[in-house]
């Protein structure tokens, strides 16, 4: 086994010191070359740190662009327990997921850039389906607990999907939209399906 020694990195930059700096750092070159382009060897070189060094914080070059995704699922999980059993299920959702998605002012260029990259990068399809099933399975969770009924139910395993879909569709209008506000558009968009499927929509063929 070679000794994780730290490559040199570019000029004036110090070796990385945590995940999202590496994160950073792996971005700017994956927006740079593009995604296929860019190997972990070519990101450590950046980061000023050995390869291993690298897999102690991302188990993969296609974890990279996720960031700290875990610990923001632990927070969505945390935000929906103390959510009180008299609040409305749907509210509670729309809400929960509204926060998972919030971002500072000065974090919300990255993330855009982020985003762009796991939504648009074909190499990066199938990782995503297995991060977006650990996201739907907090919310199949929740509605479960609320329900009574099994996680892996049909009625769990549809409102994971849906609330999913709200989300990524929102994404792809703020994408195409500078000025649009991500929470806004994830906030309107479960109204708007609230409306589509709604008493109202369907209640005027019913027998």
């Amino acid at each position: 086994m070679t000794p994780d020694v730290a490559v040199a990195a570019r000029p004036g930059r110090a070796p990385v010191t945590s995940a999202a700096e590496l994160g950073r750092i792996g971005l700017e070159l994956i927006l740079e070359r593009g995604f296929d382009a860019v190997t972990v060897d070519d990101i450590a070189a950046a980061a000023g740190i050995g390869r291993r060094t690298f897999f102690r914080y991302f188990s993969s070059k296609n974890d990279l662009p996720w960031g700290d995704f875990d610990a923001l699922l632990n927070r969505m999980r945390a935000h929906l327990a103390e959510v009180p059993p008299s609040a409305p299920l749907a509210d509670s959702l729309r809400d929960a997921i509204v926060e998972f998605n919030r971002f500072p002012e000065a974090d919300l260029p990255q993330h855009r850039k982020r985003m762009a990259v796991l939504l648009e990068t074909p190499t990066l399809v199938a990782h995503s389906a297995l991060r977006y099933a650990e996201w739907r399975r907090v919310v199949a969770e929740f509605v479960a607990g609320r329900l009574g009924v099994a996680p892996t139910s049909l009625i769990a395993n549809a409102a994971g999907r849906a609330c999913l879909a709200v989300t990524l569709a929102a994404y792809e209008h703020w994408l195409g939209d500078e000025d649009a506000v991500l929470t806004d558009l994830i906030r309107e968009g479960f109204v708007e399906l609230s409306r589509v499927f709604g008493d109202e929509a369907g209640g005027s063929g019913a027998t």
